[in-house]
């Protein structure tokens, strides 16, 4: 399975098929039609001088930055060095790879690599969060444990869509210490 992420204006891709296993992906900055105005738009008159679309997507991406943790920010930054020494050809062959991939999987890698790498088996439980579960559901997912992140993943690919929200509900209402053996139940283990 390819790997991506999608934070601050770095966009993650697959590793080579002989990367070790639960390492993160590649970074490079995100592509645009105009370099030398991605170039400008890091300084404050730069950025102004950008469309409001892009903007909005800088604003985004930063904002997905921030809400990282630490120790996920540095993988980035590890990434992103091992990305930049890749020849050119080799960087815009990930990124058309990147492209290529549903806008829904790609913006999930906003939540780190931890959950981006989860986020096509969460995505039925956790891709449409109502606004106001949003901060308690990302607080829980990173709260999580990989193998309570692993049994989250059964629970939603098993989840009818019609049970969704009520399974999500459930599980953001529980307390941190039943979280293990509910999620043990319904994955069935």
């Amino acid at each position: 399975m390819n790997k991506f992420l999608l934070a601050s204006g770095l966009l993650v891709l697959p590793l080579c098929a002989a990367a070790a296993p639960n390492t993160l992906t590649l970074t490079l900055p995100a592509p645009t039609a105009e370099p030398a105005r991605a170039v400008d738009g890091a300084s404050p008159a730069g950025f102004a001088s950008l469309d409001v679309a892009t903007q909005r997507q800088r604003r985004a991406d930063y904002a997905a930055w921030r809400a990282l943790p630490e120790g996920e920010r540095e993988r980035i930054r590890v990434a992103a060095s091992r990305f930049a020494a890749l020849p050119a050809a080799q960087q815009q062959h990930l990124r058309e790879q990147f492209q290529a991939q549903d806008q829904a999987f790609r913006e999930g890698w906003r939540l780190g690599p931890e959950l981006g790498q989860q986020f096509p088996k969460l995505h039925g439980l956790f891709g449409f969060v109502p606004p106001q579960q949003r901060e308690a559901a990302l607080a829980v997912l990173r709260a999580l444990t990989p193998a309570q992140l692993s049994q989250l993943t059964l629970v939603a690919q098993r989840t009818p869509p019609q049970e969704r929200d009520a399974v999500r509900s459930a599980f953001l209402a529980l307390p941190a210490a039943e979280r293990d053996s509910w999620l043990k139940r319904q994955a069935g283990q």
